[in-house]
């Protein structure tokens, strides 16, 4: 595969409602997406980085200058050969995990493409649908929170997920047990808001059946989620701990997670994410994968990796209308609650032109550099 050049673009998506989390209020989602040309054909890559680096390291504007000035020339140096090549090449960056999500991803939906081979298939997807979850907000008050999650379960969402922090927390999930019983299967997420020292008070939790408390501490503190697990009876899962396999493993090992969140952007691609899967799969820990608001672009491709055999709980895999008034790729939520793992070669889908002519704010074509 000989690269021509991409198409960097920045698109803004509207919600349809703003959502509140330990990390602030967003009322629209910006985000990177770039179109591949090589001599195989083309390929869609979105980075999940946020346009300031406050839920990670990573932002928009240092995106663009990884991709741009510094993976694409050590991308053109040689053809490649597949994108399993791509993270050996790119491996003397350090860091920048999303960016280089981007990238891959578009190499590995051009070489799909080529080949007429869908991602879930390529990745080892063992179901033709998975089922839907929701990422649910915080809200003004408590009333309102239970009365999205009833509107969320009447579309037919599988699971809930109730985004916590201090002082917004035990309230919010009693009253959701009150009012949907025990079988809703509810999970809440801390985003690194707490630390070890909240330990008695999220215990308070233990009462309500949770399925898993998701990072409750800071994403570099393994040893207090291990400290941590010692002392609830809430399986931890880890979402911003895990950026590799190795990292996941060391988790385990520490005893600081029984349960994994693979975003594939925060792991630098669907290549490492399967292998995240497989080393889970390994230990005996249950995965599911996680959601960053992409468009259905991005979702389309984490429908297709939560389709392999060990993603046993349902993710953040929402339809477009949960959270966007106009998305690039329309995700829909189907009878029984499930979304259909894309089945078209590659990520198995294309932005829609004229929503992407629409939402697209800025542009720009890079030729690839000369060898």
């Amino acid at each position: 595969m000989r690269i021509e050049g991409l198409e960097l673009h920045r698109v803004t998506l509207e919600l349809i409602t703003p959502f509140d989390s330990a990390y602030g209020r967003e009322t629209h989602r910006e985000l990177v997406l770039l179109r591949l040309v090589t001599s195989e054909g083309e390929g869609w890559g979105e980075c999940v980085a946020d346009t300031t680096p406050w839920f990670s390291s990573e932002y928009h504007d240092g995106a663009i200058d990884m991709i741009a000035n510094h993976f694409l020339p050590a991308l053109c140096a040689a053809p490649l050969p597949s994108a399993h090549a791509v993270a050996p090449r790119l491996a003397r960056f350090k860091g920048n995990y999303m960016a280089k999500a981007a990238i891959e991803m578009a190499v590995l939906d051009t070489e799909l493409r080529a080949l007429g081979m869908p991602l879930g298939r390529y990745l080892g997807a063992v179901h033709e649908t998975v089922p839907a979850g929701v990422s649910v907000g915080m809200a003004d008050t408590v009333d309102e929170l239970v009365d999205d999650v009833a509107g969320y379960l009447e579309q037919g969402y599988h699971r809930i997920k109730l985004k916590i922090k201090p002082g917004w927390d035990v309230a919010p999930v009693r009253a959701a047990r009150e009012r949907f019983g025990d079988e809703l299967e509810l999970q809440v997420d801390g985003n690194t808001s707490y630390r070890l020292s909240d330990a008695e008070h999220l215990a308070r939790l233990d009462d309500f059946g949770l399925r898993l408390i998701e990072q409750p501490l800071p994403d570099e503190d393994l040893l207090g989620h291990a400290r941590l697990a010692k002392r609830l009876r809430t399986p931890i899962c880890l979402d911003e701990s895990i950026v590799s396999a190795k990292s996941a493993a060391d988790a385990i090992t520490l005893g600081a997670a029984s349960i994994v969140n693979i975003k594939p952007g925060r792991v630098g691609g669907y290549l490492e994410a399967r292998r995240v899967h497989d080393m889970c799969a390994a230990h005996g820990v249950p995965v599911w994968c996680g959601g960053m608001l992409e468009t259905g672009i991005g979702q389309s491709a984490n429908i297709a990796l939560a389709a392999l055999p060990n993603f046993t709980l349902p993710g953040d895999t929402s339809a477009s209308d949960r959270y966007f008034t106009r998305d690039l790729v329309d995700v829909r939520l189907e009878p029984g609650g499930m979304v259909r793992v894309p089945t078209g070669p590659g990520i198995g889908v294309i932005p829609d032109p004229d929503a992407l002519t629409d939402l697209t704010t800025w542009r720009k074509w890079i030729d690839a550099p000369s060898r």
